[in-house]
């Protein structure tokens, strides 16, 4: 099975960033297998790969979660400029480590060690009071499985509160890890695959219900008010931060992903101020393990927050309830609270609560 970089490895002199790596065995049990635009089945067709092909792969991503004649995986692989396939059809023959891909570029890209001329220590958990599982060069080219949120780190790369597991038990600070080709899109240890819209706008609904209806049990939110906030902000599941990170309602960080995210991580995001203007900015999102982690930071947002009070006075009243928070500044469009009440009336939301 292929792996970002042979799991454990140490890297030096490690592949250019152009490389294409060879060994892969197209294998469908006689079919074809299609190609897409992206790492996911509602991406476009790009073209086809019989059974037997061996085409050269460039990198990885993590992708839809994909059950295939091979394995079931969340591993896709870039093949060309806009043509990704899944690793679920893929055999190696030999086995090849494959490196992430990076997120700006889509070209591979491999993780240095950045101390500046010492070493980076390698420890148990990530913090730097567990104990030390050994260290890494500068310069030194290594394994990077997934990330986890642990002590922030002023580092040469950067300050951060991210850690990479390269292996069990075992992280280095990204603050002193640099990219060759800029930082990939990597997953949260413990995370979900990235969610992929299916059934229509009834099977969002239908995905959701359960996760709302465990937040309403435990905060009180209404259901029905959950889920339309959720279809709202999300374009029924559809934008890239509930996709990827199962953030479905721009939930920010602030400095900590609270009680019930797994990290933070930093998006281009298009921001109005209250007092006028529009401009385009990097935010700070929580990422969630699961949607059902995001809608209930929600939940606990909206009833321990003292300014939606009011909202939670009348939580019986789904109606009422989205104009309050509404009033209370919960949105900045002056029709939000029509555009929640319109949702759950066509959907007939309130059968959830």
């Amino acid at each position: 099975m292929v792996l970002a970089l042979a799991a454990g490895a140490i890297l030096v002199g490690a592949l250019p960033a152009n490389a294409k790596i060879t060994g892969a065995i197209i294998a469908t049990e006689g079919g074809t297998l299609n190609v897409r635009t992206g790492p996911a089945t509602d991406q476009k067709t790009a073209g086809t790969l019989a059974n037997g092909a061996n085409p050269e792969v460039i990198c990885l991503v993590r992708g839809e979660e994909i059950n295939g004649y091979v394995r079931t995986t969340s591993t896709w692989l870039r093949i060309g400029k806009n043509r990704w396939i899944s690793n679920a059809y893929v055999n190696w023959s030999p086995s090849q480590p494959v490196p992430w891909c990076s997120a700006s570029t889509k070209a591979a890209t491999i993780a240095n060690v950045n101390t500046g001329g010492g070493e980076l220590n390698i420890r148990a958990a990530a913090n730097s009071n567990s104990s030390r599982q050994g260290g890494y060069a500068d310069g030194t080219a290594v394994s990077v499985r997934c990330q986890v949120w642990g002590q922030e780190v002023d580092g040469t790369a950067r300050t951060t509160g991210a850690w990479y597991r390269i292996d069990e038990k075992r992280f280095v600070s990204a603050a002193y890890i640099k990219w060759s080709a800029g930082e990939p899109w990597l997953p949260w240890c413990g995370q979900a695959p990235p969610s992929v819209p299916r059934g229509g706008n009834q099977g969002f609904i239908d995905a959701h219900a359960s996760a709302a209806q465990a937040s309403a049990r435990a905060t009180g939110v209404p259901a029905s008010v959950t889920l339309a906030q959720a279809i709202l902000e999300t374009g029924w599941g559809r934008g890239v931060l509930a996709r990827e990170d199962h953030n479905l309602f721009g939930m920010k960080c602030f400095g900590s992903p609270g009680d019930h995210a797994i990290g933070c991580r930093d998006y281009a995001t298009f921001e109005c101020s209250p007092t006028g203007g529009c401009f385009d900015m990097n935010a700070t999102f929580r990422a969630y393990a699961k949607v059902a982690d995001s809608y209930r930071d929600h939940g606990d947002l909206l009833s321990n927050w003292s300014r939606y009070a009011t909202a939670m006075d009348h939580a019986g009243d789904p109606k009422r309830f989205a104009k309050e928070i509404h009033k209370a500044g919960y949105a900045t469009d002056p029709k939000y609270s029509e555009k929640l009440i319109g949702i759950m009336n066509d959907y007939n939301l309130y059968q959830y609560d």
